[in-house]
């Protein structure tokens, strides 16, 4: 069982009378670490692949399986491939059809984001993809982190009609992140959602949720599993990048998972 240090909460008041809606979103590659964080109680998965890249849009396969396993909102990333955010028409051809089928599939959102080349948000194709996912919900992601001005970025997803913004403050990690996000909150107001993501756990998320006044947050909650395969050729790198056991993965931990829910309830 993972070992978790009840230091990190001693400083909680917990008055179940004042405990304010905190939501909770997990990051998920796999149907397995979907259904986890589902039992564990999370509010909502954003459903990936290749999480290693930062989140490619999963199959239809998965996306089917995983709405057939949920009964939580499941959104959907929207993304053609890693590497930057700056789309050929053929790959923003892609996101329009992507969105179309996560529709289809019943799809509660999608989590998406386009930059230019000079680092401004890409307002016309952003609204349109917006436009196309009516009624979903769209998160604007993590490209957010790489735009070239944090609060002209913030007009311009508002604008967008952008319903939520994932972000770490436009640092690696949210930790690290924490005035730039509790000013981008406080800009926010009303007018769209602030959700940190990016580094948080069980050992900060109540000084997360403190620090920035922010009431959703994003995490993947996960631990390694070890592969049940007993014969093992070693040396061999699948994806071409060594140090990286090709028998051992990630997964959403409903211990973590839960732990993490019971901070937030207790805030």
């Amino acid at each position: 069982m993972h070992n978790y240090n009840k230091n990190y909460v001693t400083f909680i008041t917990i008055n179940n009378n004042l405990a304010l809606n905190y939501k909770l979103e997990i990051c998920v590659d796999s149907i397995e670490s979907a259904v986890n964080s589902q039992t564990a109680g999370a509010d909502r998965v954003e459903l990936c692949a290749n999480l290693l890249e930062g989140g490619t849009t999963p199959s239809c396969g998965t996306i089917t399986v995983a709405r057939d396993n949920l009964t939580i909102d499941l959104h959907v990333i929207i993304r053609p491939r890693g590497g930057d955010f700056l789309y050929t028409d053929s790959e923003y051809d892609i996101m329009r059809r992507d969105i179309e089928l996560c529709r289809n599939l019943g799809v509660n959102g999608i989590v998406t984001g386009i930059l230019k080349s000079d680092g401004t948000i890409d307002m016309e194709r952003t609204a349109e993809l917006v436009r196309l996912a009516n009624p979903m919900p769209v998160t604007f992601h993590r490209a957010f982190d790489m735009c070239s001005d944090l609060f002209t970025g913030l007009e311009d997803v508002i604008s967008s009609g952008a319903s939520r913004l994932l972000t770490s403050g436009q640092k690696n990690s949210v930790p690290e992140g924490l005035d730039l996000i509790k000013k981008l909150v406080e800009r926010a107001g009303s007018r769209i959602i602030i959700m940190p993501g990016g580094g948080i756990d069980e050992s900060n998320i109540a000084f997360v949720a403190r620090s920035t006044g922010a009431k959703e947050f994003h995490l993947t909650g996960r631990k390694p599993v070890e592969s049940d395969m007993i014969f093992r050729r070693e040396g061999i790198a699948m994806g071409g990048v060594t140090g990286i056991s090709e028998f051992s993965r990630k997964v959403a931990a409903p211990g973590r998972i839960k732990y993490i829910v019971n901070i937030l309830k207790m805030i």
